[in-house]
């Protein structure tokens, strides 16, 4: 590992010089909010952004995705044949990704990567990417990564990462493809001996702007009856509208369905972001919906991130503590107090 510095000045030649090698993604201004998106060539990353509204999961599971094309022309040699739509995945640096959520890419790579299944689309797209994440100096009151196994400073799954000291940036080098991004950039200027030491007061005192903490050191005892079945479901899921915000912004929901889409006798299969929020997650064939209530599918989730995945993996819950669920809730549900009505 070693780090470099970055000269502010120097940062979008730099990007450019690496556009020769690399595509890049990154978080621009839209609207009222910020988003990632594949950045034109004459487009930088706003790198003063606090979080993006969405997770950048997109980068890696679009929210619809043509897989497959096909044709019921009976007069054309490939009648009913589904064909794969060919795609070009070329080596991409993600710049300015939030700690948690390259966390986040972990958790989704245990479920698209397994020995028994691997899914083809996400891991061409993980592996062509190069990771460059920016450490947050300033988390949200909605941040409580530190208590989900990451921070504002984490490293896990990125390839470098960026720590702002105001004129430059401190870049701590983590894999081989950092160094080959630092390199097509031009950045090559090894920081002062004292580097280390400046990013670990400067991760230490992010740290200790979150205030917001969860507990679920007690959930893993517990049976999953005694939490399914506990009387507080009805009223916890009250308020919920079931529209599906907090699994459309959350970083680490990985469901989705496949359907196919026809018009004439042209048409496709998609695979497309789908929520455990809503009333067609779980309908069966025979018309019969295991969970038919609203509170039944808010239970789910909830069970899901805080349970299920921990039983299942035994890495702790399915969440990242980024606090996006909490922000656009407009039932203003809150993760925190769900975990801790559980753990209790």
């Amino acid at each position: 590992m070693k780090i470099i510095s970055i000269d502010k000045k120097e940062w979008n030649s730099g990007l450019q010089q690496s556009r020769e090698s690399y595509r890049l993604t990154g978080p621009v201004k839209n609207q009222a909010a910020h988003r990632y998106k594949d950045l034109d060539d004459d487009e930088f990353p706003d790198m003063d952004f606090g979080e993006t509204a969405l997770s950048p999961k997109s980068i890696l599971f679009p929210p619809s995705e043509v897989m497959l094309t096909f044709t019921t022309d009976k007069e054309s040699p490939d009648c009913n044949i589904m064909r794969e739509v060919p795609k070009a995945y070329p080596d991409r640096a993600v710049i300015g990704l939030r700690p948690f959520d390259a966390k986040a890419f972990q958790v989704l790579k245990l479920n698209y990567d397994t020995k028994e299944y691997q899914d083809p689309y996400w891991l061409k797209a993980y592996n062509a990417c190069t990771f460059i994440g920016l450490a947050d100096n300033s988390p949200s009151v909605f941040d409580f990564s530190t208590s989900c196994n990451s921070g504002p400073f984490d490293e896990t799954g990125l390839d470098v990462l960026l720590v702002d000291t105001g004129d430059t940036y401190l870049a701590k080098i983590l894999s081989d493809k950092g160094d080959a991004f630092t390199m097509a950039a031009g950045f090559t200027t090894v920081a002062d001996d004292n580097s280390a030491a400046v990013i670990d007061d400067m991760k230490q005192a992010a740290e200790a702007k979150i205030r917001s903490t969860i507990s679920f050191d007690k959930i893993a005892e517990k049976t999953v009856l005694e939490l399914f079945e506990a009387d507080h479901w009805e009223e916890t899921a009250f308020a919920c509208i079931n529209c599906g915000t907090c699994t459309y912004s959350c970083p680490t929901c990985w469901c989705f369905d496949i359907q196919d889409e026809v018009s004439g006798t042209d048409g496709v299969r998609l695979k497309q972001w789908e929520s455990c929020m809503t009333g067609l997650f779980t309908l069966h064939g025979s018309g019969h919906n295991p969970r038919d209530y609203p509170w039944q599918r808010t239970r789910q989730r909830f069970m899901h991130k805080l349970k299920y995945f921990s039983d299942k993996y035994q890495q702790g819950i399915m969440c990242v503590g980024c606090g996006r669920c909490i922000r656009q809730c407009p039932a203003n549900i809150d993760i925190r107090e769900i975990c801790e009505r559980m753990n209790g």
